[in-house]
């Protein structure tokens, strides 16, 4: 998943919120670099791209990217992603995505002092143009495609893959719907596991 997702599955405090992010940016042992809801946040990161990874709606989405480009699949489908949980953010959170962008923003000011330099960088860019909300405009999504290509260090096909999100969008927006649900399911189920283990750890 990318960068919404990961927020929208966050905890509400905001270094969770800032760890969520975080997990795209940080890799390896945390060690004591960061609060334990920070490593939190980018632990329940890990464990959402393992699940994405492994899920069929996931690998039959990235189907859809020809061979010519399918290495890429994977940023591709996570950035489709996005752009559906966006235009159907009505179905999956009673909190409007316009509302929801301004907390994150407002927790990624809040920590900007423990954020990776790159995303330090384009903090303010992410505000001024409300990256969150724009994901529902496929322009934006072309724009993100085109950015997300010129960030890997090798020639990649990355933004072609705009063409593959207009031809199969239908079964694209589908199989997200149909996957979606699983992955909140088990998020919810992770982090019920994760508080009952810290109240055993505590009676201890």
């Amino acid at each position: 998943m990318n960068y919404l997702a990961h927020l929208f599955l966050s905890d509400d405090s905001t270094d969770s919120i800032v760890g969520g992010l975080l997990g795209d940016f940080v890799k390896g042992a945390l060690g004591d670099r960061y609060s334990a809801d920070v490593c939190r946040g980018i632990e329940l990161h890990r464990r959402v791209d393992a699940f994405t990874d492994s899920h069929a709606m996931v690998r039959l989405s990235k189907s859809h990217i020809p061979a010519e480009r399918r290495r890429f699949a994977g940023i591709a489908v996570d950035i489709f992603y996005d752009h559906f949980l966006a235009k159907n953010w009505h179905v999956y959170s009673t909190v409007s995505l316009q509302d929801f962008s301004r907390r994150v923003y407002r927790a990624l000011e809040e920590r900007s002092d423990i954020l990776p330099e790159r995303l330090k960088q384009s903090l303010p860019v992410m505000i001024e143009n409300d990256w969150l909300m724009s994901y529902r405009e496929l322009r934006a999504i072309e724009a993100i495609l085109v950015r997300t290509s010129r960030r890997l260090r090798r020639e990649n096909p990355v933004a072609q893959t705009m063409v593959d999100l207009l031809t199969s969008y239908d079964d694209l927006e589908t199989e997200f719907n149909n996957f979606f649900p699983d992955l909140i399911e088990f998020v919810a189920e992770y982090k019920n596991q994760r508080h009952s283990e810290r109240k055993i750890y505590e009676i201890a």
